[in-house]
């Protein structure tokens, strides 16, 4: 069993308070050791980020960009390794975890691509003024488990770009792979300019309340992220919080079935639907309810579940027993009052976090299933008759990251699309997210955005510089 060590100041140290056993989703056993760190080391790399800090923020944009370029060359030589280690931490079948890291190599030349430009906002023959954005200085990235390798470069490679040192805190259950990615970027920028920490239970939280980090970005619940909200007040930290989810999905009447369902299926249940962004709830017109039910009950019988490294393998296993003991109480729930579970619906008797590709009908507003994020692989469709009683509905849930409206006739389907409460709308598909485009949430699915040039500016702050120009 590998023993993995913490990243700090550019050297590989082993865990002050031990180690913590890395569990295989697919096998429910450990396969791997992490570092437990100290608040101690915390405070060792929280200092060294902000040494680095000092000549790192005075680097060229021209430089930053070169860096970030030789890092995405590094991740697809690597790409196999890295593909196979999250595999083995998060569970997923092996094509998508190609994915996970081809997309991660992606998105960091996409930061070497991009500019931080400087406005002008007036010049006159006596003064010119410009807007200016300068790095916030050390930021804290806090990743969850469903997405470990992307989302760790969501967060530090812009942050990279714009002159920021980063401290890395990935979840305890995946973070091998993140411990990787900050190994790969070591490689090419001064020590301290990044670090990767890991711990235990309550390490998350010394992150949030230390006075050396100015700014956190983190995905995860909206209850944690309330926590780092609080947490972060001590020194007003900036803050970027991308939380949960329960997007909605409404279906517009004479939709062909056969036209969307595969790509309805496969937005519900992208990463055994542990995705903020899935599709969670499905609004369909009474009158398609049970041909979409059964199309949608014949995709998912023809998965393939197993283990992520098995051939042929579609379907993975929940990544952690906590939230398949979630997702079989929901779907337990919605059948004790009547709902009907056309496939899928229990845990397999193997070994691992297995629960298939689940359809429930005959669930409505007020079942947990539908009002809770299950954020897994269950669909709850839900039958509606009037198009503004399916906007209502809708829009009634606290969370509003993203919503989607799928019909024929587009201008109608945008017209509702542009009425959802979501930071994200999207017309005849779901959960479609670029690097150039920028995606956060609304209500309690958090503020602040990330990618495209407004994600970019979230790492700076603003300095508007005005010049007084002398006349002769």
């Amino acid at each position: 069993m590998r023993n993995y060590e913490l990243l700090i100041n550019g050297d590989s140290v082993p865990g002050a308070a031990g180690h913590f056993e890395v569990i295989d989703p697919a096998m429910g056993a450990p396969f791997a050791r992490c570092p437990a760190g100290s608040t101690a080391q915390l405070d060792q790399a929280v200092s060294a980020a902000r040494d680095a800090f000092g000549q790192w923020k005075l680097s060229t944009h021209e430089q930053r960009c070169e860096l970030l370029s030789r890092i995405a060359d590094d991740i697809e030589r690597e790409a196999d390794e890295l593909a196979r280690l999250i595999v083995m931490e998060q569970g997923k079948p092996l094509a998508l975890a190609y994915s996970e890291v081809g997309g991660g190599a992606a998105w960091t030349r996409y930061a070497a691509s991009q500019e931080v430009p400087v406005e002008l906002v007036e010049e006159t023959p006596a003064q010119r003024i410009e807007l200016h954005h300068k790095p916030v200085g050390v930021v804290a990235s806090i990743t969850p488990w469903n997405w470990p390798f992307m989302i760790a470069v969501w967060h530090i490679m812009p942050a990279l770009r714009a002159g920021n040192c980063v401290v890395s805190k990935p979840s305890s259950l995946t973070p091998l792979s993140t411990i990787r990615l900050g190994e790969i970027i070591a490689r090419h920028v001064p020590k301290g300019v990044i670090n990767v920490v890991t711990g235990g239970q309550g390490f998350g939280s010394a992150i949030t309340a230390h006075p050396g980090i100015d700014k956190i970005v983190f995905t995860g619940s909206t209850e944690t992220g309330q926590r780092v909200m609080q947490a972060a007040a001590g020194n007003l930290k900036r803050l970027t919080l991308e939380l949960g989810g329960n997007d909605a999905a409404i279906v517009l009447s004479g939709t062909p079935v056969d036209a969307v369902v595969e790509e309805i299926f496969q937005a519900a249940f992208l990463n055994m639907g542990q995705t903020c962004a899935a599709l969670k709830r499905l609004y369909v017109h009474e009158s398609q309810y049970r041909e979409f039910a059964e199309a949608l009950a014949a995709i998912a019988e023809r998965q393939v579940v197993g283990a992520g490294l098995e051939e042929g393998v579609t379907f993975g296993p929940i990544q952690n027993l906590d939230q398949l003991e979630l997702v079989s109480e929901l779907v337990d729930d919605a059948r004790a009052q009547g709902a009907q579970v056309l496939c899928g619906g229990t845990r397999l008797e193997r070994r691992g976090f297995f629960y298939p590709p689940t359809i429930v009908t005959g669930v409505s507003d007020g079942h947990r299933l539908v009002d809770e994020e299950q954020f897994g692989p269950v669909l709850p469709l839900i039958a509606y008759r009037d198009i503004e009683d399916a906007l209502r509905r809708a829009n009634a849930s606290q969370m509003g990251l993203g919503g989607s409206v799928w019909g024929e006739d587009e201008a109608q389907a945008q017209a509702i699309a542009s009425r959802l409460e979501s930071g994200v709308a999207w017309v005849n598909c779901h959960a479609q997210i670029q690097p150039n485009t920028p995606f956060g949430g609304c209500k309690m699915s958090g503020f602040g955005v990330e990618f495209g040039l407004q994600g970019l500016l979230e790492f700076t702050t603003p300095q508007l510089l005005f010049v007084r120009q002398r006349t002769n």
